[in-house]
């Protein structure tokens, strides 16, 4: 097991240097399911958990009359979110809000909520399909995006992640989880292998250029180690073995009883 030392925090901005979107999927795809929202032009949104607010920003491109709340805990994420905000002429409609997601107080009138590979924040799946969905209006949208088990997990995968095998369920447990939570899935997609590899080239390549382009720095020895380990884990443990939903999902509304 790899002993970190260097800033978590910092490590993940520089991990995600070339693919700001914290998850393995890809721009269109983000575009898409964000397409299959169907929230309006003025929509109030929500990114929790938000990394460098990817997805809060390009869904105010969708939004053009809307706003964004984005939290998250990272400094360093925060930053590059304001830099983006700005070159993107989105800062009057983005509020980024440093602090722990499960800290923010729940407003219950956003249209669309986004809590894509952070639901660890909340202890789990389940735990943060209802934590995030306090923050939901009525009628609103919410997407999570969560990892399960695409084959059986090996040892090599569960010794990678650090995980146990009852950490994650297949694809169809996780759909049932959601609607037992009271969550009825309208779409959904499924990271395929290339939007995989490029998420995880992309973490280890960004974490290897920045070691390699500052040789002298005192972390760049640990951060190519770092880099070089997370490779293996991946490539010998778990890849084509976990796998990644991104669920769009909507309030499951219960049939009202038929007169006696």
């Amino acid at each position: 097991m790899f002993t970190l030392l260097v800033d978590r925090q910092r490590l993940s901005s520089i991990a995600h240097s070339h693919h700001p979107i914290a998850a393995p999927l890809s721009g269109v795809t983000v575009n898409r399911l964000l397409r299959r929202t169907g929230r309006g032009p003025a929509a109030r949104i929500l990114d929790l958990g938000c990394g460098e607010a990817a997805w809060a920003m390009q869904a105010l491109t969708h939004c053009p009359d809307g706003f964004a709340d984005a939290v998250d805990i990272s400094t360093y994420a925060l930053d590059r979110a304001a830099v983006a905000a700005e070159s993107r002429g989105l800062s009057d409609r983005l509020n980024l809000h440093q602090r722990d997601a499960r800290e923010y107080v729940p407003d219950g009138d956003y249209d669309l909520v986004f809590c894509v590979g952070s639901t660890h924040v909340y202890g789990g799946f389940t735990p943060a399909l209802r934590a995030a969905g306090r923050h939901l209006n009525e009628h609103g949208v919410m997407l999570v995006g969560e990892g399960f088990w695409q084959a059986p997990p090996t040892s090599e995968a569960l010794d990678a992640l650090g995980a146990k095998p009852d950490d994650f369920t297949d694809l169809a447990g996780l759909v049932e989880r959601a609607e037992t939570a009271g969550w009825t899935p309208i779409y959904a997609h499924v990271s395929d292998p290339a939007e995989w590899d490029d998420y995880e080239w992309s973490w280890v390549g960004s974490l290897t250029e920045w070691a390699l382009d500052n040789p002298g720095h005192p972390d760049a020895g640990e951060v190519l180690a770092l880099a070089r380990e997370h490779r293996r884990q991946w490539l010998r443990g778990y890849r084509d073995i976990l796998g990644f939903v991104t669920l769009v999902l909507r309030r499951a509304h219960r049939p009202a009883p038929a007169d006696s």
